[in-house]
């Protein structure tokens, strides 16, 4: 797999049109609002937590819902040998489909639209690394049998408990109760439909605050370590590295570039 492209759009505006269809195959993650795609003159309205793949020379075109505000991550990419590990990249028709695993994929997605952007050395060895294990993601899920209704209910409110809770230690035996289950069939649901653990989830969802802080925030690393949970400035550093790509200075030095 090559990457070609990458991009994220934040529009009310966005607009485009591939009549012949595109050389490379595209993938779209929608993170807000929804927008519409018309492939083979059928459409197909994207929402929050959906992705749609559209395979090379497949004539489409899309836009924003008129005034409202989408955003979204789209990757065009060339197959080449990954069709024979990955059957979605072997249907000449587009698929689409809500997925359980989204702070995961999203996660894949904002590292590799980082590296994209920063263009560090080796930046397109790591984004087509990361596109596989996204794409070994998306067919464990479509492999699967989809989750019931009402079991995807009990991982969003688990989700919901990590949220309100993540600058706390947040166990499974706290998820269990939260659902009324028992701590190991919270534990093993949550890692099931999320592909994370719950400790995973905890510090992707401390390092998404984390970003946003260090981007929009007066506060120093050590303040936004500490408030996001982590007593040890130094473990926050392996952290954020690990799951970003970057060190947490190279946000404040962003930040403090904009402020001049």
């Amino acid at each position: 797999m090559i990457v070609a492209g990458f991009s994220y759009d934040k529009s009310s505006n966005w607009y485009a049109e591939e009549q012949e269809g595109c050389s490379n195959w595209t993938l779209v993650l929608v993170t807000y609002g929804r927008c519409i795609y018309w492939i083979n003159e059928k459409k197909q309205v994207l929402e929050k937590g959906q992705w749609l793949l559209i395979p090379s020379q497949v004539p489409f075109y899309g836009r924003s819902v008129p005034t409202m505000i989408h955003e979204k991550y789209v990757v065009q990419f060339s197959s080449l040998a990954a069709a024979d590990s990955f059957p979605l990249l072997q249907q000449q028709h587009y698929t689409t489909r809500s997925t359980g695993k989204y702070e995961l994929i999203l996660d894949r997605l904002r590292l590799m639209h980082l590296q994209w952007q920063d263009k560090q050395p080796y930046y397109r060895t790591l984004c087509e690394a990361l596109l596989k294990e996204l794409f070994v993601y998306l067919h464990r899920e479509w492999d699967e049998a989809a989750a019931s209704k009402a079991t995807l209910q009990l991982v969003e409110q688990m989700k919901g408990y990590v949220q309100s809770h993540y600058r706390e230690h947040v166990t499974k035996d706290e998820l269990g109760a939260c659902i009324s289950r028992s701590p190991n069939y919270a534990a093993s649901l949550f890692r099931k439909v999320t592909g994370q653990t719950i400790s995973e989830f905890v510090h992707a969802t401390r390092i998404k605050t984390a970003v946003y802080m260090l981007r929009h925030s007066a506060l120093t690393v050590s303040e936004i370590s500490e408030f996001i949970g982590y007593n040890d400035p130094s473990y926050f550093y392996r952290v954020f590295r690990r799951l970003t790509g970057l060190v947490p200075t190279d946000l404040v030095s962003d930040r403090e570039t904009i402020r001049k």
